[in-house]
């Protein structure tokens, strides 16, 4: 046995004694720390929703894995003491003793990989993202917490008064150290936040720490828990899927010979899919003309019974035959070219959900109102501090994403409620809420050749306040 060997197996077998001396402890002693696993519980069933297919390495006594409500719940922990009692507890769960550097008896994918308070206590960080790659699917989340080194003196001296479970000497990583080396294995982080300033069971002050302080600074920076979501980094979609243009269109007549005419094809093909709201002017004829006048191009025409774009979309996204889904306003302030781009960044994996920005390129002259302008950048910052992720324009028309990813969103939409007559937010939370790898695109914003905005600016600037307070209580204080 090499030295390297040697050492490695002198700290496993350390740990595992120490282990199982803390699971037997557990079954009469609990600690001061209940806020503390209470907290960690609810963030981990707000990431992870019911039914999935759920791995967790360290699982201990299984209490996190059962609390996310599995539909296939697999829990990996060294710890025979610990393995025990899982099984015990929770018997539909499935519960195997291995370390975890050694994962090659689990069959996956899951569709959501658990480590929590793990990755300060194993020997071989590195080696442990490695062996994930083969439980992955494209789609998985990775979804780890590990203490923050703020806390080191705290919780050794809670451990040796008895108050926490008593620690081993700990690798203490901090995100940056995570990040690096999850990059080595091809696995990128999505966000990375903190939680838990209060661990301790003391009922008002936990709730008001943990779910409102523990958001603000300078409160944040003393908070135990460091998160991160992390992704598989994904390769190039080979096979060209089938794109659908979805383009709500309501007083915008003069505009469809032109959608047609520069819409480029994409993909192994491109739908444009109308959705004509209740004009005023000869719209949806003018659709049904275009339509006849193209039988190359594959188009539907819907009427809407709604209304908002944000109905309008959904109606059109309900209807559309294509893996790829796009958002075309019909106004052309974002030209048709511009798609392929969006294209590209979805096919190539760099983001899931593509989302358009208007404020980086100067615009052309009247593209918008100087106080839009100035709303538009103040809800760019706010709802990247409520979302963890930079969203440097909440209302450019055009975002592009998966039918199935959609379909996610749709299906936990009852989550948000139907609170959104633009669309864009209902959409913009669903894929925050998923997880998904959220990414800017900039475009040229262009000014009106035809009718005019929709948009009203007081009233609409009141009701995106409101939304700024629907994310705070939906996504960010919860």
């Amino acid at each position: 046995m090499t030295s390297e060997n040697a050492d490695f197996a002198s700290y496993r077998k350390a740990r595992k004694n120490h282990w199982d001396a803390i699971a037997r402890r557990m079954d009469s002693w609990t600690g001061w720390s209940a806020a503390y696993h209470e907290r960690l519980t609810e963030v981990y069933r707000f990431w992870v929703a019911p039914g999935q297919r759920v791995l967790e390495l360290g699982c201990g006594r299984g209490d996190l894995l059962a609390a996310v409500s599995p539909s296939k719940g697999v829990g990996v922990d060294f710890s025979s003491e610990m393995i025990q009692r899982a099984r015990m507890k929770h018997p539909g769960i499935t519960f195997i003793e291995a370390d975890c550097h050694q994962l090659h008896t689990i069959e996956g994918p899951f569709d959501a990989i658990l480590l929590s308070d793990l990755v300060d206590d194993i020997w071989d960080v590195q080696e442990v993202f490695a062996q994930l790659s083969r439980l992955c699917h494209d789609r998985t989340r990775i979804l780890i917490n590990s203490y923050s080194r703020v806390w080191e003196l705290p919780l050794f001296v809670a451990g040796k008064l008895g108050l926490a479970k008593p620690k081993m000497p700990q690798n203490w990583l901090t995100v940056e150290d995570l990040s690096d080396i999850m990059n080595l294995e091809n696995i990128e982080v999505v966000r990375s936040w903190h939680e838990v300033l209060w661990p301790l069971h003391f009922p008002f002050i936990a709730k008001l720490c943990n779910k409102f302080l523990a958001r603000l600074w300078p409160f944040k920076l003393f908070n135990l828990s460091n998160f991160i979501l992390a992704r598989p980094k994904p390769g190039r979609i080979s096979a060209g899927p089938l794109v659908s243009v979805i383009i709500a269109a309501r007083n915008e007549a003069g505009n469809i010979a032109e959608i047609f005419r520069r819409t480029p094809e994409m993909g192994a093909g491109t739908e444009i899919v109308f959705v004509e709201g209740h004009s005023q002017d000869d719209t949806y004829a003018v659709i049904e003309k275009e339509i006849a006048k193209h039988p190359e191009r594959m188009s539907q025409l819907h009427r809407q019974t709604g209304n908002g774009k944000g109905d309008a979309v959904r109606l059109g996204f309900a209807k559309a035959k294509g893996d790829v889904l796009m958002i075309l306003d019909a106004d052309m302030t974002v030209p048709p070219e511009d798609l392929p781009r969006f294209y590209d960044a979805l096919a190539s994996g760099k983001g899931e959900f593509i989302n358009g920005v208007r404020l980086v390129y100067p615009m052309e002259a009247e593209a918008m109102r100087f106080f839009n302008f100035l709303g538009n950048k103040f809800f760019s910052l706010a709802f990247s501090w409520l979302l963890g992720q930079t969203i440097k324009d909440t209302l450019c028309g055009t975002k592009v994403l998966r039918k199935n990813d959609y379909e996610r969103i749709a299906a936990s939409r009852s989550y948000f409620g139907e609170f959104d007559p633009f669309g864009d937010y209902d959409l913009i939370f669903g894929a925050a809420k998923l997880g998904l790898k959220i990414v800017d695109l900039p475009v040229r914003y262009r000014a009106r050749t035809y009718g005019t905005t929709n948009i009203q600016r007081w009233s609409h600037g009141l009701l995106l306040l409101r939304m700024v307070v629907f994310a705070a209580k939906k996504i960010k204080f919860v």
